[in-house]
């Protein structure tokens, strides 16, 4: 049904829709429904009592500065905590490669309208964050989708051919995937610089859950690697834009991410982020800054990660009991989702429909393709849910599986 506004919306409205996990976390407020649809940290794992202390004291003792107007790049010393923190991993930069977000996502969109013209290429991983075809569909941007993945996440040696297409920037998440939950490996990563300095194409690495790393070796971050061949006058230059947030170590509310990358596309995502919000909010980042800085992340990272190694076990024990044969999961070694894939006979879409009668969610993977595909996957989250729920809610996904193959 048309309104009086139909024919007064911008025409980039036309390429907008709707995030599907948005719209499925709302029948996750169901008490009943267990949902594996989310990507929300387990609150119960929120830092309350610290982050009600650095509120007292933020309040009392800092008022001036975190009720105020703050700049556009965010609290100084915020800044230089997280040049400090990067500097353990090898990435040597100051505060001015360093910007604060309104969360990662709002990294997304302004390196949308910094980058992105109408018809712009971008190559992403098969499938990829959702988020950020949000972000950049607004902007006009064509993806180029066909570089396929494995278990070891993006396939480098098949990035020749894509990169003939032109495209204006990669977008890789490199630890623990949204949607995969896979995780590329050194040699691949490597390999990923190699071919991007090749062809003269910049990097977006997202890393919201490096952290979060329950079996495994460290592998160096792809800014890391690339840092090491471009270092100059002390401060990063190279051909990596990284983006990170505390919102899966700290608590999603406070809506803090960064972004690290060359001091020139700073001082243009700086404009850009002028005109969204004119700076994040300072009592956030100050509140954030208090909390972090005698090295409580680094304590507070780790009861994360037994908690969720925890429940990645139990969901895949359930998977194993409850799914049928020719359905197969990604075993992650960190972050909060695995993937699966059922037989090609099964549209999930509509088994979604049919298994929130039994009171489980999970998100269809078709909203991940930025071109289409992947009917018979799906996304499972297994933070949010404790241990039992976790078991039952597979039991119930397995029968609603094997009802619909037979």
């Amino acid at each position: 049904m048309q309104t009086p506004w139909d024919h007064r919306y911008a025409q980039r409205m036309q390429r907008m829709k709707s995030s599907a996990i948005r719209e499925l976390l709302k029948f996750a407020e169901k008490p009943e429904i267990i949902s594996f649809a989310g990507g929300m940290p387990a609150p119960e794992l929120f830092p309350k009592e610290e982050l009600l202390e650095a509120c007292r004291k933020v309040l009392l003792e800092d008022s001036k500065i975190s009720l105020q107007y703050g700049s556009s790049e965010g609290y100084v010393p915020l800044r230089e905590m997280i040049s400090r923190h990067t500097a353990r991993y090898g990435i040597d930069v100051g505060i001015d490669n360093i910007m604060i977000t309104s969360g990662s996502q709002q990294a997304l969109d302004l390196l949308g309208k910094v980058f992105i013209n109408r018809g712009d290429r971008i190559l992403c991983e098969t499938p990829t964050y959702l988020g950020a075809l949000q972000a950049w569909n607004s902007y006009g941007a064509d993806y180029i989708t066909n570089v396929p993945s494995d278990d070891d996440g993006i396939m480098t040696d098949k990035l020749y051919d894509a990169m003939r297409y032109g495209p204006k920037f990669m977008y890789v998440l490199p630890n623990f995937h949204n949607p995969c939950g896979t995780t590329i490996p050194l040699d691949r990563r490597l390999k990923l610089i190699e071919i991007a300095d090749h062809f003269g194409v910049p990097i977006i690495e997202d890393d919201p859950y490096g952290q979060l790393r329950f079996e495994g070796e460290h592998i160096p971050s792809i800014v890391q690697l690339d840092s090491q061949m471009q270092q100059k006058n002390g401060g990063y230059t190279g051909n990596v834009i990284y983006l990170s947030t505390f919102s899966k170590i700290l608590a999603p509310g406070l809506r803090l991410g960064w972004v690290i990358a060359p001091k020139e596309v700073i001082s243009k995502l700086v404009m850009a982020k002028q005109g969204a919000d004119l700076h994040t909010a300072t009592f956030n980042q100050v509140v954030a800054y208090e909390v972090s800085r005698h090295g409580f992340i680094d304590e507070h990272v780790k009861k994360i990660v037994a908690v969720y190694k925890e429940r990645r076990d139990v969901m895949l024990e359930s998977l194993e009991e409850n799914m049928p044969e020719g359905v197969h999961w990604t075993h992650p070694k960190g972050g909060l989702f695995l993937w699966a894939t059922l037989p090609e006979c099964i549209d999930t879409t509509q088994l979604l429909a049919t298994a929130l009668e039994q009171n489980v969610a999970f998100v269809p993977g078709t909203s991940f393709f930025a071109n289409g595909g992947g009917q018979n996957t799906m996304r499972l989250n297994f933070s949010m849910m404790p241990p039992e729920r976790i078991d039952e809610g597979i039991a119930r996904l397995g029968k609603v599986i094997k009802k619909e193959l037979t």
